[in-house]
């Protein structure tokens, strides 16, 4: 479980076929220092395993299935994510209830930078549409962030300077994927109401 706050951006330094999957190695001083293996450490919002541990760098084994549901399968050297370990009993809360298992991916449909804030527009898929609210919450690329407007077919969201400054969203553009997750009360509303008819 996770909170939706990013406690720092990791840079990925190798990519490493391990077939069926990808042993993805996340460069981060911060997040590494007392990291072990078997902890669990959201990457761009998406619940991972450390199965590696190389001084600052950890290692992830990431599957087919991920690859192809999660913006994880476009990340190339270089690459910067979000980082968040998992809570421990009794941290404080400051987000959300992020689970670390993405819904969806959604695509930045525009940006509007007003000086260092900015409101972005995202194409979200079908199978979330009934789970967002005007001023409900959602994790975009594990970032714990307020809707502002919901249409059908897309949301906004308004971000400070902060979250510009030290997430990757500051550096997204038209076109660029993120991962989703939609709130976790939300799933169970829906399941109640669909059980209910």
């Amino acid at each position: 479980m996770f909170s939706g706050l990013v406690e720092a951006r990791g840079i990925v330094r190798a990519i490493e076929s391990r077939p069926p999957g990808v042993r993805v190695r996340v460069e981060s001083k911060d997040v590494s220092l007392d990291a072990k293996i078997g902890d669990s450490i959201a990457i761009n919002g998406c619940c991972l395993t450390i199965v590696e541990v190389q001084r600052s760098a950890l290692g992830f084994d990431v599957g087919p299935e991920t690859l192809q549901r999660t913006n994880l399968g476009g990340l190339q050297v270089g690459s910067f994510v979000n980082l968040e370990r998992s809570l421990r009993v009794g941290d404080r809360l400051g987000g959300h209830f992020v689970t670390g298992h993405i819904d969806g991916m959604g695509t930045l449909r525009e940006r509007v930078d007003e000086k260092d804030w900015s409101t972005f527009w995202f194409q979200m898929p079908a199978q979330i549409r009934k789970q967002v609210a005007s001023k409900g919450s959602i994790a975009i690329d594990g970032v714990s962030l307020t809707l502002v407007d919901v249409d059908p077919e897309q949301f906004s969201t308004a971000l400070i300077p902060h979250t510009l400054e030290k997430t990757t969203l500051g550096s997204l553009t038209v076109g660029d994927k993120v991962n989703l997750e939609s709130d976790l009360l939300a799933k169970y509303v829906e399941k109640q109401l669909q059980s209910s008819t």
